[in-house]
């Protein structure tokens, strides 16, 4: 699965990273990869309307080049195995064909209510 991210210089968090040299947290370029794959893992799932995908692990994560305003990232994962409920994802995010971030990510895919009565209240 692939997504797509226009980073322009209009993002909020470009104000204090870096004043006069901006570049994209890799925090957010690593969120942005987990959440592509969080539509691959509910793409394909039944009632994904009633899942949430709740991740577990990221591993080796590397950041191999800074991204920029006017840059925009691809971002492609893969499933890499499924065991039942568990998933392991591979990462990538490209900009102009080299790759810029990557990391390897688990994730479970769990029923809503699951989730929801297994919280903390207080």
């Amino acid at each position: 699965m692939v997504g797509v991210k226009n980073v322009t210089m209009d993002e909020q968090f470009f104000q204090g990273h870096f004043p006069g040299k901006p570049i994209m947290p890799g925090v957010l370029i690593i969120e942005a990869l987990a959440q592509t794959g969080g539509v691959l893992m509910l793409n394909g799932t039944e009632n994904p309307d009633n899942k949430l995908v709740l991740f577990m692990a990221i591993n080796n994560v590397k950041f191999r080049k800074p991204v920029v305003p006017g840059d925009q990232l691809i971002l492609d994962v893969r499933m890499v195995s499924r065991r039942s409920k568990v998933i392991q994802i591979r990462g990538q995010a490209f900009v102009d064909g080299n790759v810029v971030a990557e990391g390897d990510f688990t994730a479970a895919l769990v029923d809503r209510e699951e989730a929801k009565s297994k919280s903390i209240s207080k």
